[in-house]
């Protein structure tokens, strides 16, 4: 079975990629996987000397535990967590690969050690009233524009912010994913990794995406609503992508004046943390925000919740009161 031991980490790596990119990874992850490998292989390769070995000489078989941890230490030195997190994923992937080809018998990456990540946090709109301010805005139609379409740009911000769709999802939908009776209208939605879910609707909302699809008709015909048409479109009729609706929603907060409310790097991710974290105020759980958002794992959704009572404490410390008691008890 294990025959290959004299094949060169540079040629298994060729390899690798080359069965990585049937899945059709953007080609930033390419890059990513490329780097990470070549990186760490040429410390290995190095291992101290002044001329390092080229990668189409060095040996798979040379990829013990005890290099791998001696390289990984010096790859981890002047880099942060997540990237030496990403790069032992990487490396696992690879051996992995390497393992199912019987190239090598098994995977010394367990016995390599790897940082813990921080989760990320949540970055919601800043400001109370904002989502509010934002829906209002929106849904009048302002002159300015050239081709004012304020149903669909409203439906795509109430997907977010009364949904908590991530941009992929809101692309993926189609007109028959809003389904349901009257009273128990949902959205069902191709999540992350493969995982469906199903998240139920208020009438408010409905009654947002029923007035777009009723726009759409108005603009393109029936025929452009069928049940297997995607669910968002752009002025000229065609499936919205990535882009545009990126460009949409920050036309939106443009046009709402709310700019400088939008925590740097969520852009539309905002609105789905904004929907996230007002669960959490009202009392929701981490297991229903879980489901609500198609996270993975409970980590992720516990943080909306920790954040939430950060903030309530962070309130019940400002109350001018408690300042007034503290001047009369001692400690």
């Amino acid at each position: 079975m294990h025959d290959k031991p004299d094949e060169t980490v540079g040629g298994l790596i060729k390899e690798f990629l080359t069965a990585r990119a049937t899945r059709k990874p953007s080609p930033h992850t390419l890059a990513a996987y490329r780097r990470d490998l070549t990186t760490v292989a040429e410390l290995v390769a190095a291992d101290g000397d002044t001329t390092p070995l080229p990668l189409d000489r060095l040996a798979v078989a040379a990829l013990s535990p005890k290099v791998m941890r001696a390289a990984f230490a010096r790859f981890a030195a002047p880099r942060a967590a997540a990237s030496v997190h990403r790069a032992w994923s990487t490396w696992n992937s690879f051996f992995t690969f390497l393992v199912a080809e019987g190239v090598v018998p098994g995977n010394p990456m367990p016995a390599v050690g790897r940082p813990r990540t921080p989760l990320p946090r949540p970055k919601p709109l800043r400001g109370e009233d904002t989502p509010e301010e934002l829906l209002a805005a929106v849904a009048r139609a302002e002159g300015r524009q050239r081709d004012p379409w304020p149903e669909r740009d409203l439906a795509v911000l109430a997907l977010a912010l009364c949904a908590g769709l991530r941009l992929s999802e809101l692309l993926a939908l189609r007109v028959s994913s809003v389904a349901g009776r009257d009273g128990e209208r949902r959205v069902d939605v191709a999540g992350k990794g493969g995982r469906p879910r199903t998240v139920p609707i208020d009438d408010a909302v409905d009654r947002v995406l029923v007035g777009y699809l009723d726009s759409r008709r108005r603009r393109f015909g029936s025929r452009s609503v069928r049940p297997d048409s995607p669910f968002l479109v752009d002025r000229q009729g065609e499936a919205l992508r990535r882009g545009g609706l990126q460009y949409l929603v920050e036309s939106c907060y443009r046009r709402a004046g709310i700019g400088d409310r939008v925590p740097r790097g969520a852009r539309l991710h905002a609105l789905r943390h904004t929907f996230a974290t007002r669960l959490a105020e009202d009392g929701a759980s981490a297991a229903e925000i879980m489901r609500l958002l198609g996270h993975a794992s409970l980590a992720s959704s516990q943080t909306y919740i920790e954040v939430t009572a950060g903030q309530q404490r962070a309130a019940v410390a400002a109350n001018r009161t408690n300042r007034a008691l503290s001047g009369l008890v001692k400690r």
